[in-house]
């Protein structure tokens, strides 16, 4: 489960804040100052999930760097 979360940061936030939405819309007894706390919560969390994924981006741009490094040196010289 750790893994997928791991994996998938992004679409778990994804369905979160929809669900939260959802709630939030078909709810409206709910405290405003609740909703409020929430978007707060759901916004700093976005933040962490964007820096999650930028660091996945960067992480396989280096691994593609190496390989093409690699590569570069499988290819014999004329």
């Amino acid at each position: 489960m750790i893994t997928f979360i791991r994996q998938h940061p992004a679409r778990i936030y994804a369905v979160a804040v929809a669900a939260l939405a959802l709630v939030a819309h078909y709810v409206p007894e709910l405290p405003s100052a609740l909703v409020l706390g929430l978007v707060a919560a759901v916004l700093g969390t976005g933040e962490a999930v964007q820096r999650t994924e930028d660091r996945k981006t960067a992480v396989a741009g280096e691994d593609d760097d190496q390989a093409d490094e690699h590569q570069a040196d499988d290819e014999p010289t004329a």
